[in-house]
């Protein structure tokens, strides 16, 4: 049955006359070859038939956004949760081979919640040298009547080399209104007065609380039931990859790591097994063409969440 939406609601669909050239933006697995353009790829298939064919060493960064170990329905696709032990096993039958596509200096991030962190720590260890655990806020999410409501999710950097990696820390800090403006001999003290109020350059931290989760308002919201906003793929890249870099997705689900590749003016590398996901990716890489902006991002730097501006 179709959704019927509010007048205002700004979900990507994608209507049947655009899917013919819509599809012409990603690939199937039957066309890679030795001749593959690996760059500002987005491919239709199964990680484990497209992995073996993609070049070690391609990507500067990776990012990966797997399945948790919960119950959970991908268009047609269920993903059924399992015993910490299956699905330890379950990591390690791909995650070796995604970490061979990495660069020798190139760094990870590996997303999760509570209940797989455990095992998101295991596979990292046995592959990377981990480097930090960020964790960020969910600003919604459902309630429980006999636990505390899953508020939190967890992202897990690791890198190749501890010694040779890339973090551009000036690229993600976050402008918070200052709630204390205090003075040295008159002149604001590590704040700014603004047209726009009293700001703040902070360093991140690891808690990240500054996060929106994509609604119907958002332009970049789709129907995908476990998309990651914008905002915070963002401030991963930023950090830990420069322009021009290789950022490569092998769950790619509704395509926010090239979008925001292609925003950041990065290259993509994308893996997708559900095709209606994959034509919701290719709308918001068109889209990404006519419109850079992300979300929470602005003038080089990333605003607090809801902050108040003119």
């Amino acid at each position: 049955m179709e959704k019927i939406r509010a007048k205002n609601n700004r979900t990507i669909t994608v209507e049947p006359e655009e899917i013919g050239e819509l599809s012409e933006r990603f690939v199937k697995t039957d066309e890679l070859n030795d001749c593959t353009e690996w760059k500002d790829k987005f491919i239709l298939g199964d990680l484990f038939d497209v992995i073996d064919k993609i070049p070690d060493g391609i990507a500067d960064m990776v990012i990966v956004d797997p399945p948790y170990n919960l119950q959970k329905t991908f268009g047609e696709m269920v993903f059924s949760s399992r015993s910490d032990e299956d699905y330890l096993a379950y990591l390690r039958s791909w995650f070796h081979k995604v970490c061979m596509k990495m660069k020798p200096n190139g760094s990870l991030y590996l997303c999760g919640d509570w209940k797989c962190t455990a095992a998101l720590q295991t596979i990292m260890n046995e592959e990377l040298t981990i480097l930090n655990r960020i964790t960020w806020q969910r600003e919604k999410g459902k309630g429980a009547k006999s636990n505390w409501k899953n508020g939190m999710e967890d992202i897990w950097f690791g890198v190749k080399n501890k010694n040779d990696y890339y973090f551009d820390l000036d690229a993600v800090k976050i402008k918070r209104s200052v709630l204390a403006p205090y003075k040295d001999h008159g002149m604001p003290k590590d704040w700014e007065d603004t047209d726009d109020g009293k700001y703040r350059l902070t360093c991140p931290s690891n808690f990240w609380d500054d996060i929106s989760i994509p609604f119907w308002s958002m332009p970049e919201n789709t129907d995908h039931p476990t998309q990651k906003p914008e905002k915070l793929y963002a401030k991963l890249m930023l950090a830990s990859s420069k322009e021009g870099d290789l950022i490569f997705d092998p769950f790619a689900g509704s395509g926010t790591a090239a979008v925001v590749a292609k925003k950041l003016e990065r290259h993509f590398l994308a893996i997708e097994l559900n095709e209606e996901y994959c034509l919701w990716a290719a709308k918001r890489l068109e889209n990404a063409e006519k419109d850079k902006s992300i979300q929470g991002y602005e003038d080089g730097v990333f605003w607090e969440r809801n902050a108040k501006r003119r």
